[in-house]
């Protein structure tokens, strides 16, 4: 109910009687009274007058279980929500919950994150109030060799929504992060369990740096947020609600075609290395080249110095810019 009254406080113009909340939910009014105090608390600003009811005065940046559902605009993703206002590691949460046969689209967010993963083992800062930290429980019925495809599907989806929110237009860094003026505002790492050569689930966890106001020193040249590259604030409901939705629609289609045929030129027109010059970090040494896109199977294609193209596999390398990081 509280999720409920959350969306309809936002979408009225005007007053909401109490008693077309009882009447709507079919609770007391003291029931009601108690929700909107509830909501206070979490930070909501609501004006009570009586007779004429409640209304929503001021839009803070509230994030809670309620509020992210009153965000959510339907489809695949987050049809279930589990908030958490603390945890290790929404991904291992996601996991944990998959194992006791949580739905596909199953959706985990925590405000804070103590042990916060990123890609090759390293950690990933997760600071209250900052930014958003979700993960994605999926089922897809796909080879456990695609799965590498579902972390730039989700890099679309993940700058779509915040396209749709802000205006803003974030890029792909191959294969796995958004990029803002050249540097990191969002990270995505892919998790799988398998049983035999059947995917069992699929977590898909993404670090999304919103209202952070300032890095470490190490980290002013490679990362910022949507609040350093627009100069202000932004709930993360609504951006939770967008991501979700956009991430689903992407989520179809490429269940649809099996790859990313699809979705390839649509990934491309986002490739912040399209066309320029890279360095591939590989096992086997480094080399040279420049970025042609992807193939179907998500693979970056590097044209080297000798005229070859090589194909790029997401998970075995990485790729950098030849003056920076993109």
């Amino acid at each position: 109910m509280k999720a409920e009254i959350i969306k309809l406080l936002k979408e009225r113009n005007g007053y909401v009687s109490g008693q077309e909340l009882c009447g709507r939910f079919g609770v007391s009014r003291t029931a009601v009274w108690k929700v909107i105090r509830q909501l206070e608390a979490e930070g909501y600003g609501i004006e009570a007058v009586r007779n004429r009811g409640y209304r929503l005065v001021e839009m803070t940046d509230v994030l809670s279980g309620a509020e992210i559902e009153s965000c959510m605009e339907g489809g695949l993703i987050g049809a279930r929500v589990v908030y958490y206002e603390e945890t290790d590691s929404t991904n291992t949460r996601a996991k944990v919950l998959a194992e006791e046969g949580a739905p596909s689209g199953t959706l985990v967010v925590a405000e804070k994150q103590n042990a916060g993963k990123g890609r090759r083992g390293r950690g990933w800062s997760s600071p209250p109030g900052s930014g958003v930290w979700m993960s994605v429980v999926l089922r897809p019925d796909i080879e456990p060799s695609h799965a590498s495809m579902l972390t730039l599907t989700a890099a679309l989806g993940v700058s779509e929504g915040i396209y749709r929110v802000t205006g803003i237009m974030p890029q792909i860094k191959w294969p796995n992060d958004l990029v803002l003026s050249g540097k990191k505002i969002c990270g995505i790492l892919t998790e799988m369990t398998t049983e035999m050569d059947t995917i069992q689930y699929v977590v898909t966890g993404m670090g999304i740096n919103v209202n952070t106001p300032e890095f470490p020193k190490e980290l002013k040249d490679k990362a910022s947020s949507l609040y350093l590259e627009t100069g202000r604030t932004w709930r993360r409901g609504p951006l939770i609600g967008a991501m979700a939705f956009a991430l689903g629609e992407y989520y179809e289609r490429f269940l649809a075609a099996g790859d990313l045929g699809t979705l390839k030129g649509e990934y491309e027109s986002r490739l912040a290395n399209l066309n320029r010059q890279v360095t591939v970090l590989a096992s086997g040494g480094e080399y040279r080249g420049t970025c042609l896109g992807i193939d179907r199977q998500g693979e970056l294609l590097v044209e080297r110095e000798d005229g070859t193209v090589s194909r790029v596999l997401a998970g075995e390398v990485s790729v950098r810019g030849i003056y920076g990081y993109v």
